[in-house]
């Protein structure tokens, strides 16, 4: 069974259904008990065409759900419209879901959530992650977007901001996360950055290759992770570094700066830079200074603080750790290194055990208690 065919399947599908007139929330049931459906089915029938097979399936348990309830009388003109089988159109719907998923009914945050959930198929767990709340807070979130936009016919679709941040976390957390969706959000900001000329669709966009052409580099043969500064840089993908410096030096010259400009800004320093010691640490400070002023978000400063002690010192960037929270995702983290770097041993060590065990995921849990045990033989010698 391929689940990642499914994974990539199911947008199209809710599109589909959502163009026909189901209301968002029944779609996505109706999606999801096909999916079912082709678990069981598939390993020993496998359909000629997965999409169609899917729309059909998927349409019929909408029509089932649709019977069952009171409102029966007022959808029974879709019976009609139900997909003949065969082949479905080669039509890429993901794009468009983002924005209609993107809705004007519902906050940026909620639609951002619904959208993670309902097309990028991350967790609710993955989520609340990348927002910094606990999982049943983005629960009642995602809950109540789907109530929201329950009946709702999705005729104006949302803003490019919210669809921006939905493609940003996508991309995240394919990049760094358990699920592998960061191609597919570079693929749907590229056709973004094609359709709507926008200096920060473009900044976006050049972030993600800048990021991605560092991928093949962020893991040894045995899987654990690579910190920035051990990286073999001869696998970094110069192909993708040139475009994404291109895009940025184009979207920067419109003097329109986003934070995702600010953002690509940052990683095109570290790409540049030949070896990490030769890292312009200086400009990056800089950087991050704009881009706190661009944003409110927490994790610019604790990365900022991470600069700051590569630039002036270990002591300064603890400094400006130290008016951070402590309950920041990965603060224990940057502290062990800073601490490190200071001399500090065992502070680091026990920081390195801490994060590990706050880690949220296996490779980052990995690294973090092999530096711990790194740190604590070096003290027993």
């Amino acid at each position: 069974m391929n689940e990642a065919l499914l994974r990539s399947l199911t947008p199209s599908v809710l599109a589909v259904l959502v163009r026909r007139g189901a209301d968002f929330a029944a779609a996505e049931d109706a999606v999801q008990d096909a999916l079912i459906e082709a678990l069981r089915v598939w390993p020993t029938d496998p359909p000629r065409d997965a999409k169609a097979w899917l729309v059909t399936v998927a349409w019929r348990k909408f029509l089932d759900a649709t019977r069952a309830d009171a409102a029966r009388r007022r959808r029974e003109d879709l019976v009609d419209e139900e997909p003949v089988p065969g082949p479905a159109p080669a039509v890429d719907d993901t794009l468009q879901l983002y924005f209609l998923c993107a809705h004007p009914s519902l906050t940026p945050s909620s639609a951002v959530a619904l959208t993670l959930r309902a097309v990028g198929g991350l967790t609710t767990r993955q989520i609340a992650q990348a927002y910094l709340v606990p999982e049943p807070t983005m629960a009642q979130r995602i809950s109540r977007a789907k109530r929201t936009v329950s009946g709702v016919r999705f005729d104006r679709p949302g803003d490019v901001a919210t669809v921006l941040r939905v493609l940003y976390l996508v991309f995240n957390e394919g990049y760094s996360g358990d699920v592998d969706l960061a191609a597919e959000a570079i693929r749907l900001t590229r056709q973004l950055a094609a359709a709507i000329d926008h200096p920060e669709v473009s900044g976006l966009l050049a972030l993600m290759l800048l990021h991605h052409a560092r991928r093949a580099a962020r893991t040894a043969s045995d899987g654990s992770l690579v910190p920035l500064a051990e990286q073999d840089r001869s696998r970094w993908d110069t192909r993708l570094i040139t475009e994404g410096v291109a895009i940025l030096q184009a979207a920067l010259a419109r003097d329109r700066l986003g934070e995702f400009q600010a953002q690509a800004a940052i990683a095109a320093l570290h790409a540049d830079a030949p070896t990490a010691e030769e890292t312009d640490w200086v400009q990056i400070v800089e950087w991050y200074d704009e881009l706190g002023r661009l944003t409110d978000n927490p994790v610019v400063q604790l990365n900022r603080a991470v600069a700051v002690g590569e630039a002036d010192g270990p002591r300064a960037g603890l400094a400006a750790l130290a008016a951070l929270d402590t309950t920041l995702p990965r603060h224990a983290a940057v502290a062990a290194y800073l601490h490190e770097r200071d001399g500090d041993l065992a502070t680091a060590a026990r920081l390195y055990a801490e994060a590990a065990h706050k880690a949220p995921n296996l490779a980052e849990r990995d690294h973090l208690t092999r530096q711990a045990a790194r740190l604590n033989a070096r003290r027993c010698r």
